[in-house]
C-alpha cells in the first residue's frame, strides 16, 4: 500500500471522527441530519445525498433529508421508499436497488441528475433500525474498497445521534407540555429550589399576588410572598430551619393574608409538597397556591348575615310585643284611634317579617335550585313602576319620585310578584343610600327584543373596590350609612336571580360615570319581550 494512500485513509478516518464527535455534541434533529448528509457525501466526494427515517408509529419509511437533488424532484422521492421494508436488523441485500429507481425517476420527469450509483447505509441501533443514508455518484466515480465499511461505521454512530436527537425532542416536547399545564392551571403554581429561591412562577400565580413571572423568579419566598398575618402555626421558612421535611411527614400547609404589589391584601392557602432524591434530600418544593379571598369573605359575610337576620328579626318582634302588650293593659280603656294605630304599627311590622322570612326562603331555594317563576301572566312594568312609587311616597315624603315611560310601553310574558320584588329592591335601595332625600327616576325604554328599566338615585354611589360583591348575597356596603340602614344583604342578589330567571340581565353604573358631577346609582334591567 502506497504512502499516499495511506495518508489518504487516515485523513478519512480523521474526518470521520470529527465528524462523529460533532454529532455527539448535537441534539437538534434537523442539524444532525444536514452534518450526516454533508458528511457522507463529501467523505467520497459525492454528488447527493439522501436520509430516509423510519417512522415506528406509521410503521413505514419517509424522506426526511436530501442534499444535492433538486426541488422538484425531491418531491416525488417518497415513491422509492415503495417496497422497502420496514424491520428492526434488515440486511442491506433486502433492501430494493434505490439506485435503478433514481435512474427511472429521473427519466421519468426528463432531469438529468447523473446519479447512477449508491451506497446504503443502514443507521441501526442495537436491533432497531433507525433509518437509511443513501449516497450518490456519477457513474464513472470508483468507490475505494473499504468506503462502505468506514461509512458504515459512521452511520452506526449517526444512529445513535438521531436516536439521541429524537429522545431530546420528546424531552422538550414534554417540558412544553407541562409548562402549558403549569401555565393555564387555575391555581398558582411555585417551585423552590432546597434554599428557597423561586425557579417556576405561573401567571395564574402572578394575578393573585400581583408579582409579574420574570420578576419573582430567582427572588426568595418571604421577598414575593410577604405574609402579614397566618392562620396556622408556621410558614415554610421555618418549617424547613426546624428540619421539614421529615421521613413520611405530609405535605406542610400554610394559610395568611399577603400584600399584594399594588398594595391591596390577599387570603392564600399554600401547600408545599417537597421533591426528594435518593438520599432523601430536597431537590424541589412544590407549592400549590389557592386564592381564598372570596372564601373568606363568604365567610364574613355570614357571619355578618346572622349578626343583621337576628337584629333584623329582634326589632320587629319586640315592637309587635310592647305593642301588643301595652293593648292588653287592663288599667287602661284605649281609645279606637289609639287602638287602630298601634293595630296598624303591628301590621306593618308583621308585614317586614314576612317580606324578611320571604327573602330566606328565596335565597335556599335558590341554594337548592328549586326556584321557579309563574309566567302565567301578561305583566306592564309601567303599572308595577307606577304603584310601586306610590306605595314608596307615602313612606318617605323627603323623596321625590319621577316616572319617565314611552307610550306603548310592551306587556311581557313574566312572574308578576317576582318583577315587583325586583322594582322593590330597587327603589328600597335608592331610598336608603339616598338618606338626605333627592329625586328617584324610574325610567323605560324597549326595543324589538328586549324592555327595560331603569331606578336611578342621587345617593352615595358605589365605591370601585364593593363592585364585584353588590350582587352577593349578604352583601351590603361597607360604610357607615349602610351600617345605619336596616337590611339583610338578600335584596340585589334576589333581584338578578329573578332577572336571569326570565332570561334577561341587571346591571348598575355610578352617575359620575356619564356625568362627572353627578352623585348616585343607576340600577338596570332588561327582560326578553318573547316569553322564553
Amino acid at each position: 500500500m502506497s504512502t499516499s494512500l495511506v495518508d489518504i485513509r487516515i485523513r478519512q478516518r480523521e474526518y470521520l471522527l470529527a465528524i462523529s464527535r460533532a454529532l455527539t455534541a448535537e441534539l437538534d434533529l434537523s442539524d444532525v441530519l444536514r452534518i450526516i448528509l454533508q458528511a457522507s457525501v463529501d467523505f467520497i466526494a459525492g454528488r447527493a445525498g439522501l436520509v430516509v427515517l423510519a417512522d415506528p408509529i406509521e410503521k413505514k419509511f419517509r424522506v426526511a433529508a436530501a442534499l444535492g437533488i433538486p426541488s422538484e424532484t425531491f418531491r416525488r422521492f417518497p415513491v422509492l421508499l415503495q417496497g422497502v421494508p420496514y424491520e428492526e436488523g434488515a440486511e442491506q441485500d433486502a433492501l430494493p436497488q434505490i439506485d435503478q429507481r433514481i435512474h427511472k425517476l429521473a427519466e421519468a420527469v426528463q432531469i438529468d441528475l447523473d446519479l447512477a450509483q449508491a451506497i446504503l447505509l443502514p443507521m441501526q441501533s442495537g436491533d432497531a433500525l433507525i433509518g437509511m443514508i443513501y449516497v450518490f455518484q456519477a457513474e464513472s466515480y470508483v468507490f475505494s474498497r473499504d468506503a462502505p465499511q468506514l461509512l458504515q461505521s459512521f452511520a452506526d454512530q449517526a444512529a445513535i445521534a438521531v436516536r439521541n436527537a429524537r429522545l431530546y425532542e420528546q424531552v422538550i416536547a414534554e417540558k412544553q407540555r407541562l409548562d402549558a399545564i403549569l401555565e393555564q392551571s387555575a391555581d398558582g403554581v411555585m417551585i423552590l429550589d432546597p434554599q428557597l429561591n423561586i425557579k417556576v412562577f405561573n401567571q395564574a400565580l402572578s394575578h393573585m399576588t400581583g408579582w409579574p413571572a420574570q420578576g419573582a423568579i430567582g427572588l426568595s419566598h418571604n421577598e414575593v410572598v410577604r405574609w402579614l398575618s397566618l392562620r396556622t402555626e408556621t410558614d415554610v421558612v421555618q418549617a424547613v430551619q426546624e428540619g421539614w421535611p421529615l421521613p413520611g411527614s405530609p405535605p406542610l400547609y400554610v394559610e395568611g393574608e399577603i400584600r399584594k404589589c399594588n398594595g391591596e391584601k390577599v387570603s392564600l392557602g399554600v401547600t408545599y409538597a417537597p421533591v426528594l432524591n435518593g438520599r432523601g434530600r430536597i431537590t424541589d418544593i412544590i407549592a400549590n397556591v389557592r386564592d381564598l379571598t372570596r372564601y373568606r369573605e363568604e365567610q364574613e359575610l355570614q357571619k355578618t348575615f346572622i349578626s343583621v337576620v337576628s337584629h333584623e328579626l329582634k326589632t320587629p318582634v319586640s315592637i309587635i310585643k310592647g305593642y301588643a302588650g301595652t293593648m292588653r293593659r287592663k288599667d287602661v280603656t284605649w281609645p279606637r284611634e289609639v287602638m287602630d294605630e298601634y293595630l296598624g304599627v303591628i301590621e306593618e311590622e308583621a308585614d317586614q317579617l314576612t317580606d324578611l322570612i320571604d327573602n330566606l326562603l328565596e335565597a335556599s331555594r335558590l341554594q337548592a335550585g328549586t326556584f321557579k317563576l309563574d309566567l302565567s301572566d301578561e305583566v306592564c312594568l309601567y303599572s308595577l313602576a307606577t304603584n310601586t312609587a306610590k306605595k314608596f311616597m307615602l313612606q318617605t315624603p323627603q323623596h321625590q319620585f319621577e316616572l319617565d315611560f314611552p307610550e306603548m310601553y310592551p306587556e311581557i310574558v313574566a312572574d308578576e310578584r317576582r318583577l315587583n320584588q325586583v322594582l322593590n329592591n330597587l327603589v328600597s335601595n335608592a331610598i336608603k343610600y339616598t338618606p338626605d332625600g333627592g329625586t328617584i327616576r324610574l325610567t323605560g325604554s324597549f326595543t324589538p327584543e328586549y324592555v327595560t328599566l331603569s331606578v336611578k338615585d342621587e345617593g352615595i354611589g358605589i365605591p370601585t373596590h364593593e363592585r364585584h360583591r353588590i350582587f352577593q348575597k349578604f352583601s351590603r356596603l361597607d360604610n357607615a350609612l349602610s351600617r345605619k340602614t336596616e337590611g339583610t344583604g338578600l335584596g340585589l342578589f334576589l333581584s338578578k336571580a329573578i332577572v336571569e330567571a326570565h332570561n334577561g340581565r341587571i346591571w348598575f353604573a355610578n352617575n359620575s360615570e356619564t356625568n362627572e358631577n353627578e352623585p348616585g346609582t343607576t340600577f338596570t334591567f332588561s327582560i326578553p319581550r318573547a316569553a322564553q
